[in-house]
């Protein structure tokens, strides 16, 4: 199988990459945060006269300029006032006495009330339609009410950035070419089948299959694998010097993990991903793996080690995707009936990751923030989750999304491939050690698009 062109692919990650390697300890997480603001308040002032177009011509207030019954508009950054939100004190004094520590799945509380904070103050949010279940701390929108007797802002309506602009799907895509998208591959842990994961390879390969499937199998441009690649054994990872075993089986998994990425080099440009168990820094944006993790697939030009969140263009298609930190954040504080409705307001809020750095790992930056959506892609995938799911979203000016949710292969067997010229995708799963078929999922939405253009 031929390698992808180079007139197919411009990567997009350099905004997540760290420009020159800083100490924390000068650094504040206050800029980042002004950054954030500055910058969807431009975007968040522009909406105002056609949000409200009966309010006065300038109904745009700040929190400290409030008038009580006056109605208005504010504009800032939401704080979510949680109580049952983790603290390190309480942990403790949890972790020392008798009884057992719960841990909720999620800490969210129904008296739980919203604060709206720009560079003048904050104020309490009161009202029933800014619904605390739905926002997250580190979302910038507008609040439309007016403020009470109590000194609180009674909240009338509330005002999300909407989708970024987006470029238009270029016409004339005649032939149909597969980017193929995996995640939680854990090599190394007991729930990975080193043989289903070498059946993926060769069906990615062309090594399987009848000549229809060997015929789709040749049009894979790409394949994206988006994180916890490797499942290391903790209990090596404890701090102490290791032995000349020890060391071996810790790098064991990353060896079997390069002989199976160097098959799928040699026939397909390949783009690896850090995720939350994979050897690379806990803040985001991760940056790439080493590459002397890799000294098989590393040889090849077709091999990418990339940063996480991830971005690149082929065919100037443009394709957004994380290994699931971010969406596995916003579950803990605020609710959601499935996954692609947490991806759906990201995008709403024109941010992948809100909660950071509130309880979402981060690095200090001080002159930008790289998590902010400038440019609306036209395939925004997760890695790690639960389920295989998606969705298309529309936006106000004709944007169109297709959200995709990969979960774990070590625990599905399930890959995603994704047609560019309709963006429909398509779930590859591997069944037991003996077969693998395609399944058609939700192919309506490459309709819609062939009748748009």
């Amino acid at each position: 199988m031929e390698a992808a062109s180079a007139d197919m692919e411009i990567n997009g990650d350099q905004k997540t990459l760290h420009r020159k390697q800083s100490l924390y300890q000068p650094l504040q997480y206050s800029q980042i945060y002004f950054t954030r603001l500055h910058h969807m308040r431009t975007i968040l002032h522009s909406l105002v006269h056609l949000w409200k177009p009966h309010l006065p011509d300038d109904p745009v207030n700040t929190v400290l300029g409030l008038e009580q019954g006056k109605e208005c508009v504010i504009v800032g950054t939401i704080y979510k006032h949680m109580k049952l939100k983790p603290s390190i004190l309480e942990e403790y004094s949890k972790e020392r006495s008798a009884g057992p520590l719960v841990r909720p799945h999620n800490f969210m509380h129904s008296d739980d009330p919203l604060v709206l904070e720009d560079e003048s103050g904050r104020v309490k949010g009161s009202g029933g339609r800014g619904d605390p279940s739905i926002f997250v701390t580190g979302v910038v929108a507008g609040l439309h009410g007016k403020e009470t007797g109590e000194g609180d802002f009674l909240v009338l309506d509330v005002l999300e950035a909407g989708l970024a602009p987006q470029a238009p799907i270029p016409p004339g895509l005649r032939e149909d070419k597969y980017v193929v998208l995996v995640s939680g591959l854990s090599v190394g842990s007991s729930a990975s089948n080193p043989l289903q994961f070498q059946l993926l390879v060769d069906h990615l390969t062309g090594h399987l299959g009848d000549e229809k499937e060997q015929s789709i199998a040749s049009q894979i441009v790409r394949l994206v694998i988006a994180g916890n690649s490797v499942e290391l054994p903790q209990g090596l990872l404890a701090g102490q010097n290791l032995a000349s075993k020890d060391q071996s089986k810790l790098f064991e998994p990353i060896k079997e993990l390069d002989i199976l990425l160097t098959q799928l080099a040699v026939a397909m440009p390949v783009d690896i991903m850090p995720g939350l168990n994979d050897p690379a820094n806990f803040a985001l944006p991760q940056q790439p793996l080493h590459r002397c993790l890799f000294p098989g697939a590393s040889a090849y030009n077709t091999f990418t080690s990339c940063t996480n969140p991830h971005s690149f263009e082929l065919d100037n298609i443009r394709f957004l995707g994380t290994s699931g930190q971010n969406i596995d954040d916003l579950a803990k504080y605020s609710d959601a009936t499935e996954t692609l409705d947490f991806m759906g307001r990201t995008l709403r809020w024109r941010h992948l990751a809100p909660t950071a750095p509130n309880t979402l790992g981060c690095y200090p930056f001080t002159d930008r923030d790289p998590f902010l959506i400038e440019s609306c892609p036209h395939v925004y995938f997760v890695g790690n989750q639960k389920n295989y799911e998606t969705r298309v979203i529309k936006g106000s000016e004709g944007q169109s999304v297709r959200l995709i949710s990969i979960p774990k292969f070590s625990e599905t067997g399930i890959a995603v491939m994704v047609p560019k010229r309709h963006q429909a995708p398509t779930k590859t799963k591997t069944k037991g050690a003996h077969s693998i078929r395609l399944r058609s999922q939700l192919s309506e939405w490459g309709n819609h698009q062939a009748q748009d253009r």
